[in-house]
């Protein structure tokens, strides 16, 4: 491993030439200044066919993420190297790169050429040319054929993706990043079951893609033992889901008919989907995980009327809440007070996570041009099952501000 000494903008510039795949910066500076940010994932993304960079912030238990163009990163990360983060790691086309800074902010470079260097020297010192056009590594490939999204439309025969199903592809295999995220604690609370079997609920499955999908991933592609049972309203959309299932030998999925409210078709799951389930079926969902101790929860929520129709109630109680007069300039239009609306239920719900002893966050889920409905609550339970601090607090504070009632505060009371 090759050590160096540099300057921050000559490490950033040689970071994207190298041809930057993943990164890593952390260990925050906590000086005057610091800004709450925890750790920095970077990443290179596709947008509309150009090539841009995701970098996801993580401030406590919340993560934030944008894009940004090459030039931009490069001026952002050498204003990070050593001012903001300690340590840096990278993986790129060429090989790795660890910068480490000492307490006086003097940076040092660790890299490492990737094994198909040549032997004439590291190949960290060639620039790696990265094309705009480059595909995504998606966990589901392109160009390999998967049996259940030729039969649900996304893809041709051939493998192939049906354009006008790109989208649909795209969110699939999002979603199951997240999965692929969260591996570590699907396979401890594998571990912990008698017969070493997870069980995972999808509550709105629809069509069921996210039902296939987790279940050919986690089952085919990482050999683990599942059964997933996939819950939806539509008795001739499950019949079909069902008979998919057969076709393909998925012995561990199944389907039901029935309203999440009232479901009780298992006494425990370890992870519970609940993807673009209407209105306070999302607190439904979320309801049923935390009272089966669901070890992973990950929901989309979709059409937040409950809290927008609160917000606009007349009358002397909807009155008495500070909100009212506080934001009464706001809550008189309509698409404001409904996107308002929308992210402050969000909100409430993960703080009431929270304080049930999960770590919650908010992400993106699908970029904005695709999706409205793009944010997702990722929930995680703490292995003490502690309340995070301030959460029954921060929960009751904002309620009561917005004179809210939600569904999950009576389905979910928080819990010191």
């Amino acid at each position: 491993m090759e050590k160096h000494d540099n300057d921050a903008n000559a490490l950033a510039r040689q970071v994207l030439d190298a041809g930057l795949l993943a990164g890593t910066l952390s260990s925050p500076v906590k000086a005057e200044g610091y800004d709450g940010c925890d750790k920095l994932r970077l990443k290179p993304v596709l947008i509309k066919g150009e090539k841009a960079y995701q970098i996801e912030e993580f401030r406590g238990p919340k993560a934030f993420q944008r894009n940004v163009d090459g030039d931009s990163l490069v001026q952002e990360l050498a204003s990070w190297l050593g001012q903001r983060f300690k340590r840096a790691e990278f993986k790129t086309a060429a090989g790795t790169m660890q910068i480490l800074a000492n307490r006086r902010g003097q940076l040092k470079l660790f890299s490492q050429a990737a094994a198909t260097a040549g032997a004439g020297g590291s190949a960290l010192t060639q620039p790696v040319e990265f094309s705009h056009n480059r595909a995504k590594d998606y966990i589901l490939k392109e160009g390999a054929p998967v049996p259940f999204l030729i039969d649900l439309g996304v893809m041709k025969a051939d493998g192939s993706v049906i354009k006008a199903k790109y989208d649909k592809f795209k969110q699939i295999n999002r979603f199951l990043e997240f999965i692929e995220d969260v591996l570590p604690e699907l396979a401890a609370a594998a571990a912990e079951r008698e017969d070493k079997t997870l069980e995972l609920v999808d509550f709105g499955c629809g069509k069921s893609y996210l039902s296939f999908a987790v279940y050919h991933y986690l089952s085919t592609l990482k050999g683990l033992s599942l059964r997933v049972t996939g819950l939806d309203l539509k008795e001739d959309v499950i019949r079909s889901c069902q008979a998919l299932a057969v076709r393909y030998g998925y012995k561990g999925l199944s389907f039901a008919v029935g309203d999440i409210a009232d479901y009780s078709g298992v006494e425990r799951a370890d992870l519970v989907i609940s993807l673009h389930a209407c209105d306070t079926a999302t607190d439904f969902a979320l309801a049923k995980a935390v009272s089966w101790g669901a070890r992973v929860i990950l929901a989309v929520p979709c059409c937040q009327h409950e809290l927008n129709a609160q917000l606009g109630g007349r009358g002397a109680a909807a009155a008495k809440a500070p909100a009212r007069v506080a934001l009464a300039s706001a809550f008189k239009y309509g698409i404001v007070r409904e996107r308002m609306a929308a992210l402050l239920t969000d909100a409430l719900r993960a703080e009431l996570l929270e304080s049930r002893g999960y770590r919650t966050q908010i992400l993106e889920f699908i970029d904005m041009s695709h999706t409205p409905k793009n944010l997702l609550i990722r929930a995680v339970k703490r292995a003490s099952g502690l309340s995070s601090e301030g959460s029954v607090e921060g929960y009751a504070a904002l309620r009561d501000f917005l004179g809210a009632e939600p569904t999950l505060g009576r389905e979910l009371p928080p819990q010191a």
